[in-house]
């Protein structure tokens, strides 16, 4: 058996190709939706792709099946109660795909989904009876469990889906030996869980003794903890989930489309009709210069999730990017269903600056030990913090103003406009995004703290915990 992982970082996210060397043939779990890495594999090991599985209707991605079952001619397969536009082959509980030594079966696992999947893998060839892995898809996280209120608007509450997610897990995934190897659909930073493991591989036998999801309690206890805490998904999440049921465009059409080479007379033009500048800058390089009204995501952090919260789909969208990256941000939003791209510009921000010099702006990026000078002043800036409240209620810089970046765009009339802001997070990624935000807002005296909270901390500065 041939089992490779293939892990997206940005939106912390796991594909699996299992194939087998005897019958030539692979499979496909849960593919990204630029596909070409899943076809370059299989060709590296002398396999053909055969088969496509999606453990459930994912609403974090757009997923690769259509474009791997065009490109290689595979079967598409779903679980026994999904419903979409295109061909499928519905897997219903013990249905089974044999790869020569290979043995894939299917356990309906409902509860994170509707339609929710897990996937025994046998390898035949070392034991017929004990499975090797279960790929869990985002029924079960290493540590958490896939959050049930995603599907809810689609006929079925979060708690029904919470309990949907109990029996799944106590009637088909607890009584698998311990030995056997759990491969989730996700990993830490996905917002499909609320506390997910950096792991990304483990034993059933570990997830028994440590996920809370897994310990005994009551069905009614279960649905309580799962349901509680949840934070609002990403805006983008129910559009990529009704992508993965409908028939649409492939990526690399999208990309051909999109990838049109504007000057900066056209991209002006663009701005002038509407359009978003999209800058994908480092922060430092940002603030540095950027065009008036720019949205800064960088590509280095987790700029689809980001890009996802707070791009509005149905606004062109212009790429101002490094020479070399434009392609790489339009495929990243492609991945998430974000086909808005209007195109990018030539030259990029050095271009932009020439052809409109009256446009540039600029703002300061403070040090940790400047921000704490600052704040013993007699007029001391307003700090903003702008991490999510999990990260607030560990530690804080005390008197802060606390608005969450992804709450920012509509209650930045919250933020005072007549007070000098310094903007910070974690790291130093979200607040320049958030600057920008603000800037394109009306504020004009508006900063961020280089390096964050970490930053902060490390200089030995004050905290609240």
């Amino acid at each position: 058996m041939i089992f490779e992982t293939h892990y997206l970082s940005c939106l912390a996210h796991a594909s699996y190709l299992i194939g087998d060397e005897t019958s030539g043939e692979a499979v496909v779990v849960d593919p990204r939706r630029d596909v070409e890495v899943y076809v370059e594999d299989a060709g590296r090991h002398g396999l053909a792709i055969r088969h496509v599985i999606l453990t459930h209707f994912h609403a974090d991605f757009v997923s690769g099946h259509l474009e791997l079952a065009r490109r290689t001619g595979a079967t598409i397969h779903l679980g026994a109660r999904a419903r979409a536009e295109y061909s499928f082959h519905p897997l219903a509980d013990g249905d089974e795909i044999r790869m020569g030594n290979v043995l894939l079966r299917a356990l309906e696992t409902p509860g994170h989904t509707p339609e929710g999947l897990s996937i025994l893998v046998f390898d035949l060839a070392r034991d017929a009876r004990e499975p090797h892995a279960v790929l869990t898809g985002d029924t079960l996280f290493l540590g958490d469990v896939g959050r049930p209120d995603l599907m809810a608007s689609q006929g079925q509450s979060a708690a029904q889906l919470a309990g949907m997610l109990y029996d799944s897990l106590r009637a088909k995934i607890l009584p698998l030996s311990d030995g056997v190897l759990v491969y989730p659909a996700h990993g830490a930073g996905s917002s499909c869980g609320k506390n997910i493991s950096n792991e990304r591989c483990g034993t059933l036998g570990d997830q028994k003794r440590l996920n809370w999801a897994l310990q005994p309690m009551t069905r009614e206890q279960f649905v309580e903890l799962a349901t509680a805490d949840l934070p609002a998904p990403p805006a983008y999440f129910p559009h990529a989930a009704r992508a993965n049921q409908r028939v649409r465009e492939g990526l690399d059409e999208v990309l051909e489309r999109e990838l049109e080479l504007l000057d900066a007379d056209a991209a002006c033009a663009a701005v002038d009709a509407g359009a978003l500048l999209l800058d994908v800058r480092e922060p430092d390089d940002f603030a540095r210069g950027h065009v008036a009204g720019a949205l800064n995501v960088g590509l280095s952090g987790k700029f689809a999730h980001w890009c996802g919260t707070l791009l509005d789909r149905a606004r062109p969208v212009v790429l101002v990017a490094p020479p070399g990256k434009e392609r790489e941000a339009a495929l990243r939003l492609g991945r998430i269903g974000l086909e808005n791209v209007r195109g990018y510009v030539r030259g990029g921000h050095e271009a932009l600056a020439a052809a409109r010099p009256a446009w540039v702006r600029r703002f300061r990026r403070r040090t940790s030990n400047e921000l704490a000078t600052e704040l013993c002043c007699a007029e001391p800036p307003l700090v903003l913090d702008v991490r999510q409240p999990n990260e607030r209620a560990q530690k804080r810089i005390a008197g802060t103003q606390f608005v969450p970046l992804d709450e920012l765009a509509r209650r930045c009339a919250e933020v005072p406009k007549d007070r000098r802001v310094v903007i910070h997070c974690a790291g130093g990624y979200r607040s320049s995004i958030a600057a920008s935000l603000l800037l394109a807002a009306g504020h004009e005296r508006v900063e961020d703290l280089v390096g964050g909270l970490g930053a902060w901390e490390a200089a030995r500065q004050a905290l609240e915990t």
